[in-house]
């Protein structure tokens, strides 16, 4: 009868194993010195080797010339425990078995010395999944369990076990498997079967693995079986939905040549074809992540899962583009993955994605821009091809710098929301053509006249500030300054812009009102849409000194050049850091 490869080429001792070397390490040495703990947690994610090593574990404690750390394979133990056959050796599916009544008897169980072994050896597959009442049964047997007793506990998520349990275990993390390793060990496994199999086809394998040498070796499977005796990489991709790099590549050059409309045809042919479009956007971001460490590293290395065809084409596409857009895109295409997770409309989400993945590439750095304009000799460079910058392009905040470094471009904003000299934007588009020369604070046009709020000297109005001053209420002070008060028998009314209607609805109001008038009175709030708050007036600088060092700041060159670029900003205030 046939056998998977993921069961015929299972590791029997510690010398097949690959990967967790630093497992393998300490159980040798712990066998070696007869220091065998009663209890081990392997850990780790799945098809990494955890349930591997707790039967060859066994094998060693249990080989007619052990406990040694190379069991001799042609014992009757050594055999039995290779096919889950041994007497003494219990594995225990958690996932079936998780409740008290098993493991109360598995309890009983311990008691009992071994019928033909030197130990009696628990392995407990899934342990994470025993509920608390049966980790609480068995707690007293892994303290202290007979001499003859060792339990090893296979979880792959280490964090769902008690601490009073693995506080009496020896706890082991297991990691993924090397990419290159996993390509070894499917080399040797085709040429012992007589698979011919191109170097690609391998590689494409051990990526759908992930890590995994089980996935991996089925996925081997699985393309032996599609594909007989010679394994293609055209083909194993197509099987295993994987993507090439010539597809993919197909991005990367629609980002190169700024053109939107291939990014949507793209995304028309993958419709067509039945592509999975959430599969596409998560192997576009291992894509940018691998193009972005080409980058970085421009050599071969280990840190790519690819075979070095591969990697040598990666570094020669990340050569065009800077670790910049490498990395704005990576955190494009994840966030864009993400929101397919719970998209109703996935292909309209992966057009948008893709676009926005054209319009960051677009962005310049401000430094950039001033550098070209000095460069230039006051000359603004050339706008990119399809910028469509017309209006003037507010400047990022250092705030939205900090917070989001790879933003899309922003809309425009107006001349009276100019940036101040003093924050200059982190990235912005081109800069447009400069403007006629202009006076550097523009008058705005006359606001709506704002209604009186004057405050008469002992007036009812003048108390209530006095008495709300008091009591440290600033937001009522400032509504009843915005306010004019009609006082009439028993009411007091305030006619009110909106704004204001917070701080009077404060009970601070009716109480002033009543500690000023002596009486109770009934307030009244009116609300004036068509009333403007007067803005508070700027104190003009009178400061010898301080117009002095405005007008050195407005005659700097830089500082010239930036209104230049930015006609509609305004320079708010100046400030000497001398001093």
């Amino acid at each position: 009868m046939y056998q998977v490869i993921a069961r015929k080429y299972r590791p029997r001792t510690f010398a097949e194993l690959i990967g967790q070397e630093h497992v393998r390490t300490t159980l040798e040495n712990a066998i070696t010195q007869q220091r065998i703990a009663h209890g081990y947690i392997l850990a780790g994610q799945r098809g990494t080797g955890k349930t591997t090593i707790a039967r060859i574990l066994a094998r060693c404690l249990n080989c007619v010339e052990g406990p040694t750390p190379t069991p001799c394979g042609v014992c009757s133990s050594c055999i039995e425990t290779s096919q889950s056959s041994a007497p003494d050796v219990i594995e225990i599916d958690a996932a079936s078995n998780r409740g008290i009544n098993e493991m109360r008897e598995l309890r009983e169980n311990v008691r009992y010395r071994p019928s033909r072994d030197r130990y009696k050896v628990f392995i407990i597959d899934e342990a994470h999944q025993i509920t608390n009442e049966a980790f609480n049964a068995l707690l007293k047997t892994l303290e202290e369990p007979p001499e003859w007793a060792v339990f090893v506990l296979c979880t792959t998520e280490s964090h769902k076990i008690p601490t009073t349990i693995a506080s009496r275990c020896q706890q082991f993390s297991f990691r993924s498997v090397d990419f290159h390793e996993v390509v070894g060990r499917m080399e040797e496994i085709c040429k012992a079967e007589g698979i011919e199999a191109e170097p690609e086809a391998l590689a494409v394998i051990a990526q759908a693995g992930e890590g995994s040498v089980r996935d991996s070796f089925s996925a081997l499977d699985q393309a032996i079986a599609c594909c007989g005796n010679t394994l293609t990489g055209a083909a194993v991709r197509d099987l295993l939905g994987m993507y090439s790099l010539a597809s993919l590549e197909r991005v990367t050059q629609a980002l190169l040549s700024q053109q939107t409309a291939a990014m949507l045809e793209i995304v028309a042919e993958l419709e067509s074809a039945g592509k999975n479009l959430q599969q596409f956007c998560r192997e576009m971001a291992r894509y940018f992540r691998n193009l972005l460490v080409a980058k970085i590293t421009g050599k071969e290395t280990r840190l790519i899962p690819a075979a070095a065809p591969e990697q040598a084409r990666m570094r020669d596409t990340s050569a065009q583009f800077s670790e910049e857009d490498l990395t704005r895109w990576l955190q494009l295409t994840l966030e864009l993955y993400g929101q397919l997770q719970y998209s109703m409309q996935p292909r309209l989400h992966v057009e948008l994605g893709l676009m926005r993945l054209v319009h960051a590439g677009r962005i310049k750095p401000i430094e950039e821009a001033l550098k070209e304009l000095a460069a230039s000799g006051g000359v603004p460079a050339p706008r990119p091809p399809q910028a469509t910058a017309a209006a003037p392009v507010r400047a990022a905040s250092v705030t939205e710098r900090s917070q989001a470094p790879y933003a899309a471009p922003r809309p425009a904003a107006s001349a009276s929301s100019g940036p101040s000299y003093s924050a200059p934007p982190a990235r912005t588009a081109a800069p447009p053509a400069p403007a006629p020369a202009r006076t550097l604070a523009p008058q705005p046009s006359a606001p709506p006249a704002p209604r009186s709020t004057a405050i008469e000297p002992g007036s009812t109005k003048e108390k209530l500030i006095a008495a709300l001053q008091e009591m440290r209420s600033a937001m009522s002070v400032q509504a009843v300054e915005d306010s004019q008060l009609i006082e009439t028998q028993g009411t007091v009314e305030f006619l009110a812009p909106r704004s204001a209607k917070l701080g009077l609805m404060a009970k601070d109001v009716e109480k002033g009102l009543t500690q000023i008038l002596g009486r109770a009175v009934r307030v009244k709030i009116t609300i004036d849409e068509t009333a403007v708050v007067a803005a508070p007036e700027k104190k003009p600088q009178t400061s010898e000194a301080e117009d002095e060092a405005s007008q050195r700041a407005m005659a700097h060159p830089d500082v010239q050049r930036f209104q230049e670029i930015f006609p509609g900003s305004q320079v708010r205030g100046v400030r000497d850091l001398k001093e």
